[in-house]
Parts: structure tokens; sequence; C-alpha cells
């Protein structure tokens, strides 16, 4: 299943996944989904809240997370640190096209 970025834009903004949901979307234990919170991999949409519950978008980064794992063999913390700087990239790719947006002869 692939999703791109205007779905899960939409995902996002329109369900939230239980951690159950959400484990078993991804193919993982909820043990391991656990883990993956506290290893900072994925993160709750409120994480003092009880129970937890995340935004659609984490599907994406949960899929995109086990391929990496998969392919690279990586242990989590170093997951953790791909995680975020691909998350990071997209930040900054983004705010790039919304610059891009505002210069004088854009469409």
């Amino acid at each position: 299943m692939h999703i791109s970025h205007s779905e899960e834009f939409w995902l996002h903004r329109h369900y939230e996944f239980s951690l159950s949901e959400l484990a078993e979307l991804a193919g993982l234990t909820e043990a391991e989904l656990r883990d993956w919170v506290e290893e900072g991999i994925i993160a709750p949409v409120d994480p003092a809240a009880v129970p937890w519950s995340f935004g659609a978008d984490r599907l994406v980064t949960l899929q995109r997370a086990c391929r990496l794992r998969r392919d690279f063999e990586l242990e989590p913390q170093g997951l953790t640190l791909v995680v975020q700087l691909l998350e990071r990239i997209q930040s900054l790719e983004s705010e790039i096209r919304r610059l891009q947006a505002k210069l004088p002869g854009s469409l």
C-alpha cells in the first residue's frame, strides 16, 4: 500500500488510529510499537494521554521505518535518526515549495 503526500495530509486531518490499529496496519506487534514510541521513532498525538492515539500520517512514517529496518537492518537508535532526518528533509522541501510559490512570476 502506497500513500501519497496529499493522501497523507487528508488522512492526518481526518483520522486517528489507536495503538492496536496502527500496529496491525504497520505489521508490528503492540509491544514493538510501544518500543518504537519510547525510542522516538514515532510519536502519539498526545504522549501524556491514555490510551495513545496516532495521527493517520504516522502510518506513512511507520511504513517507511519498517522498510528501512528491513532493508538496512537498522537498530532502533539508527532507525530513529534516519526517520527524524527524513521528516526534516520533507519539512524543508515543503518550506522551499511554499517560499517558491511567493516569488514573483511563480504560478
